[in-house]
């Protein structure tokens, strides 16, 4: 919370932020809003959250009232009693039934079902830093510097490149006529690769017509559509050691 507290007043005009539920905090939930104009957040609610019904919107669709803790509005006395929000339950095959909580209110320009699978997207996040992590430095996530400035420039470098990568891939959906997600972020990483080590040895003139034989083969592996209703219920994994199982053995009995 102390580290993100300076992100939330840079948060653009006409926006929606997705919150962990980590960051769960009336007071931030109020600063967003009212720190911008059309600023608007979305989270899950917590199990032992409490609130109060004020309007039903649908089945499971409603506006709530938020109660704020008298020792946070003593702290904050710009804090309202109550804070306004939407309650949005729903349950997907496979998993335990969530509740959305935000403070799009309208359901007409905000449809429940819309909400929801916006929510859902947020893990787009992960896939990208396990595209940089795994593919990209190859399971060195070690930066190599050691001056803050060059730190910045090499934090700075590595998104730089990534999202060259990302700009190729959505340049060849865009000839697939298909999403940019049904590219493979790690053909095309390999495939870019490969290209600049030949480049140098070509004639400039022809750069050109090997970019866009490089936009062919990239077109050709083509990922399937994404599943919407996959089912893949959260559960602990076994974390897996670099190092061999050292394994006890069996003492032997000694006979008198």
């Amino acid at each position: 919370m102390t580290l993100a507290a300076s992100l939330w007043s840079k948060l653009p005009a006409a926006s929606l932020t997705i919150v962990d539920r980590g960051f769960l905090s009336y007071l931030l939930f109020h600063q967003i809003q009212t720190q911008g104009p059309n600023r608007h957040w979305l989270t899950r609610a917590k199990k032992n959250l409490q609130w109060r019904v004020r309007q039903r919107l649908g089945p499971h669709d409603g506006l709530v009232d938020l109660p704020v803790h008298r020792n946070l509005r003593r702290a904050h006395p710009e804090l309202p009693a109550t804070l306004p929000a939407r309650a949005i339950r729903y349950h997907q095959r496979g998993f335990r039934p969530h509740t959305l909580l935000t403070s799009l209110l309208d359901p007409a320009a905000y449809p429940a079902a819309e909400i929801i699978a916006l929510y859902h997207e947020r893990w787009e996040l992960e896939l990208g830093f396990d595209e940089v992590k795994t593919h990209t430095l190859e399971r060195e996530e070690t930066l190599r510097s050691r001056a803050p400035a060059r730190v910045r420039q090499e934090i700075w470098g590595l998104a730089i490149g990534y999202n060259l990568v990302r700009l190729e891939m959505a340049r060849v959906a865009a000839r697939a006529a298909v999403a940019p997600p049904r590219i493979s972020y790690r053909h095309t990483l390999m495939c870019i690769r490969n290209f600049w080590l030949t480049a140098w040895l070509a004639p400039p003139g022809v750069l050109p017509r090997r970019l866009e034989a490089l936009h062919d083969e990239l077109a050709l592996l083509l990922l399937p559509p994404r599943r919407s209703q996959r089912r893949c219920p959260r559960a602990v994994k076994i974390k897996m050691s670099n190092y061999p199982l050292k394994r006890l053995r069996p003492r032997k009995r000694r006979v008198k």
